[in-house]
């Protein structure tokens, strides 16, 4: 991303995260290394991130996808805090001459606070049954269960985040899996973008107790496959 822009950019994020104030989460992607894509962050006490931070699951399947080129934002989805706080997200999709994504600027909101606020003030109207009808969400496990976009530190947890949701939707546990599953792993992987970022495929490895020349065969085939 060019500098200028970089540099304003980062001094909106610290803005934002200001005026906003403590439970918004401001951060700015630089897609040029998505293993460290983070290159700016306001109040990232939110998802427990810092810069340096690495690219998102959702990110990386934006991109992959390409779902960007026919829009400027994506507004309101929900993501998960390394806690497990349900938080709200939207994301801005920066873009060059060419209409390719090459940043991202995200504002995550942890509600938390006002959810539990609210359901205090329903409790004094009638109890249990109100709160069940206006409820916004029946529970956070729920909605951890198909989480669109997790928080991660480093590559491991990005590609331990997509993996065990994979693994977990076949319920195959590691030591049984088959070449072909191995192969269909992979090209969900793929899918998701997980091997655009660095290291990505020794992690993928030693994950379903493969070589890493193995992976990089079942990537071969995908893509072969994929342009037949």
């Amino acid at each position: 991303m060019n500098k200028n822009i970089l540099d304003q950019f980062t001094k909106l994020v610290e803005f934002l995260g200001k005026v906003l104030g403590p439970d918004y989460e401001i951060v700015l992607h630089d897609l040029t290394d998505k293993k460290y894509s983070i290159v700016a962050i306001a109040n990232g006490h939110v998802s427990g991130r810092s810069v340096g931070a690495p690219l998102t699951n959702l990110g990386l399947k934006i991109i992959t996808m390409g779902s960007y080129k026919n829009s400027d934002y994506l507004i309101n989805y929900n993501g998960a805090s390394k806690t497990n706080k349900v938080l709200r997200s939207s994301t801005m999709f920066i873009k060059d001459d060419n209409n390719n994504v090459v940043a991202m600027l995200c504002i995550n909101f942890d509600d938390s606070k006002y959810v539990a606020l609210s359901e205090e003030i329903l409790k004094l109207c009638h109890p249990n049954e109100l709160i069940l009808k206006n409820s916004e969400y029946d529970s956070v496990s729920s909605i951890l269960k198909d989480v669109p976009e997790s928080f991660s530190e480093s590559i491991e947890e990005v590609t331990d985040t997509v993996l065990n949701k994979v693994l977990a939707d076949k319920n195959i546990p590691i030591d049984r899996l088959t070449q072909d599953e191995r192969l269909n792993i992979v090209n969900i992987l793929n899918q998701k973008g997980v091997f655009m970022l660095k290291g990505a495929v020794s992690e993928v490895a030693k994950k379903l107790h493969c070589s890493e020349p193995s992976i990089y065969r079942y990537l071969n085939i995908v893509s072969s496959d994929k342009n037949q």
